[in-house]
């Protein structure tokens, strides 16, 4: 039996833009999970709400198609309580027309009894959270609520500035959760836990023992069947300014009152105020052979499909350190990897191997934790190497992992904002970034299955990338 802290109050959770992709690939199925691992409310219904005239039955049939397709299978359980729960909503929703949608949750609200929360969350593309937001105040959905924000939130400072306004003229503060799923993967949170509960890393977290982070997030897809919304946003908008900003602080902030999730996030967004804002010198964008023949991309499109940025922190810890931030479509290997790269010795003996301290964070899947030393060769000689040690967190432990967005949504229901991005280190980003968003370059082209443009070494002197050739 789950701890029943962990268990929320009976909920009516309305799925905005819920026949589309991210509802499909990732929130209902992530949704799913939590019924198996118990951890919905005792008694809830999702009210999925779009354009088209959709059927209850309908609805529910292209949620089992969702879970057959990316899982759990519903096979696996418990599909049968689960499906009869779900509900579907036509007709839109905006201020001046909410369709069916009142008609639904009340239904819903009246299965429930009482006066159950409300989570509204928008699985639609940014342009539409402020008409849908407004729509929420003006049909009085907003008590009892919580409101969940896919990112980006916003596309530069004044869209940010702009969106944060209008949320905030119908929500409160705590009622908003800007959803970044990176900060919802076990190894991500174990950045920190690593850092502050183990004194052989908590002395050495400075630039006094540390020479250099990389964040390195390649893929080997290309932009398959989202090249037209791709082509519209760049690995700066939908990678850097999000997933990677956010990252960098994870690792770089400074020691939190306590390791209580409220004083973690407000660690992570103080120190994302020292980012040193980004110039062209300190960055290199590229677009893979081939993306310009793509249906709906121009053929003299500037958007970047690979992005490597040189960040640097501001204050006393962080004076010199570079941050290398690495991401990109069609590229050599697939990975989600942090890694620290430690100083060598002061006094360094003769024949050491270089680069063999490293501790390295792999977010992808169950996530993992490797460790690089360097130690003697088995042998009758005094050869040194450098040897790794690997810790799999989804075996290491007996408590099942959940994936990132289960574990935010179960935030959200809980409660829990520790883990979603606030308006004072978002506003920050669009300060950083805002001289790579006012002017694009000419992109490098780079080969398909390659580590990117080549220009990109330079961002890492002589030590080089962790990751590639």
């Amino acid at each position: 039996m789950p701890d029943q802290k962990l268990v929320p109050e009976p909920t009516v959770f309305t799925l905005f833009g819920a026949t589309g992709d991210l509802a499909h690939r990732l929130v209902l199925p992530a949704f799913f999970r939590l019924a198996q691992a118990g951890l919905l409310p005792e008694d809830w219904r999702l009210v999925g709400n779009g354009r088209g005239d959709v059927s209850h039955e309908n609805f529910q049939e292209r949620v089992r198609q969702s879970l057959e397709e990316f899982g759990p299978k519903p096979s696996e359980g418990p599909w049968e309580d689960f499906c009869s729960r779900l509900r579907f909503a036509g007709g839109g929703f905006d201020a001046s027309d909410p369709g069916c949608l009142l008609d639904v949750m009340a239904e819903a609200e009246n299965d429930l009894g009482g006066e159950p929360q409300r989570v509204h969350y928008l699985a639609v593309p940014p342009s539409a959270f402020a008409k849908l937001t407004e729509g929420l105040g003006e049909h009085d959905l907003t008590d009892r609520a919580r409101v969940v924000y896919e990112k980006p939130f916003g596309t530069d400072r004044d869209s940010f500035r702009s969106l944060d306004a209008a949320a905030h003229q119908v929500f409160e503060e705590n009622q908003i959760y800007r959803i970044d799923h990176f900060l919802g993967k076990e190894a991500t949170q174990s950045i920190h836990v690593v850092r502050f509960g183990n004194g052989l890393f908590s002395g050495a977290w400075d630039r006094h023992h540390i020479e250099s982070v990389q964040i390195d997030v390649p893929e080997t897809l290309d932009v398959g069947m989202r090249a037209s919304f791709y082509d519209s946003t760049g690995a700066i908008l939908d990678m850097l300014v999000t997933h990677l900003f956010q990252l960098a602080g994870e690792v770089a902030m400074e020691t939190p009152a306590s390791l209580d999730p409220d004083h973690i996030a407000e660690a992570r967004e103080a120190v994302i105020g020292a980012f040193r804002p980004l110039g062209w010198d300190d960055v290199v964008v590229g677009q893979y052979e081939g993306y310009r023949d793509l249906d709906e991309v121009a053929d003299d499109s500037r958007t970047e499909t690979f992005v490597a940025a040189r960040l640097f922190v501001d204050n006393e810890r962080w004076e010199g350190v570079p941050f290398l931030l690495r991401t990109g479509k069609c590229m050599a290997r697939s990975c989600q990897r942090v890694s620290i790269r430690f100083r060598e010795p002061g006094r360094t003996p003769p024949g050491l191997p270089g680069g063999g301290n490293t501790l390295s964070f792999e977010l992808s899947g169950d996530g993992e934790i490797d460790l690089s030393l360097v130690a003697k060769k088995p042998g009758p000689t005094e050869d040194m190497a450098a040897a790794s040690a690997r810790l799999p967190l989804g075996q290491a432990f007996h408590t099942p992992s959940l994936p990132a967005y289960s574990r935010l949504i179960h935030d959200v229901l809980v409660g829990d904002r520790s883990l979603f991005t606030r308006p004072d280190g978002l506003g920050h980003v669009w300060d950083v970034a805002g001289a790579l968003l006012e002017r694009r370059p000419e992109p490098a082209t780079y080969t398909r299955g390659s580590w990117g443009p080549a220009e990109a070494s330079r961002l890492a002197g002589n030590s080089g990338w962790i990751l590639g050739p």
